[in-house]
């Protein structure tokens, strides 16, 4: 064998090399992107949502089909930091309303409401979070958007009123109050389209 020939074998060797790893590249892609969106379409059942923008945010922003349950407490959370900490009255009530909801203690979405009481969340979680529980709602029946969102608004407000006032004065604080006018705009759009 030539030093020509034995040159064009090594690069015929290298071409192959080249191409076999681009090809697994493209099938490790395809596999991830292929269990993405498995997880999206279970996500998209557990909320009750199939709008996949909506359910590419959710994921984007690290939601799992094991704790997209705790999406619809996300505002509550908010609230609970309006004033810049959480209290542990607003943190009692945020985790009874996820026990009424069948978040159990320890599971995924408990643990991740258990981050998010201890650590404040981004304010893009809030606002994204806000749009998809928007989205949800649209989804259903006029009846079921207003009752869900007067639940929403109710829990939010008892939220605001959880540790603040004196006699009944001044339980719910400006930035409390403001938040919740927000919140109900954000709820308000849904129900209007």
């Amino acid at each position: 064998m030539t030093d020509k020939d034995a040159f064009a074998e090594r690069g015929r060797t290298l071409e192959e090399d080249y191409f076999r790893r681009k090809e697994q590249e493209v099938i490790e892609k395809m596999r991830r992107n292929a269990a993405a969106e498995a997880e999206r379409r279970r996500m998209g059942e557990q909320a009750g949502v199939a709008d996949q923008d909506v359910l590419l945010d959710l994921q984007e922003l690290g939601y799992t089909p094991e704790t997209v349950m705790i999406l619809h407490l996300v505002p509550l959370i908010q609230m609970a930091w309006a004033e810049g900490s959480v209290s542990d009255k607003e943190r009692d009530l945020i985790v009874q309303a996820a026990r009424s909801r069948g978040i159990g203690a320890g599971s995924s979405a408990d643990q991740q409401l258990s981050r998010w009481l201890t650590q404040r969340p981004s304010e893009q979680l809030f606002e994204k979070t806000l749009r998809a529980i928007r989205a949800i709602l649209e989804a259903r029946s006029a009846d079921e958007r207003t009752a869900s969102g007067r639940d929403l608004l109710s829990l939010a407000t008892a939220i605001a009123s959880a540790s603040g006032g004196i006699l009944g004065f001044g339980a719910v604080s400006d930035d409390e109050r403001q938040l919740l006018a927000r919140i109900t705009r954000e709820l308000d759009k849904g129900s209007k389209a």
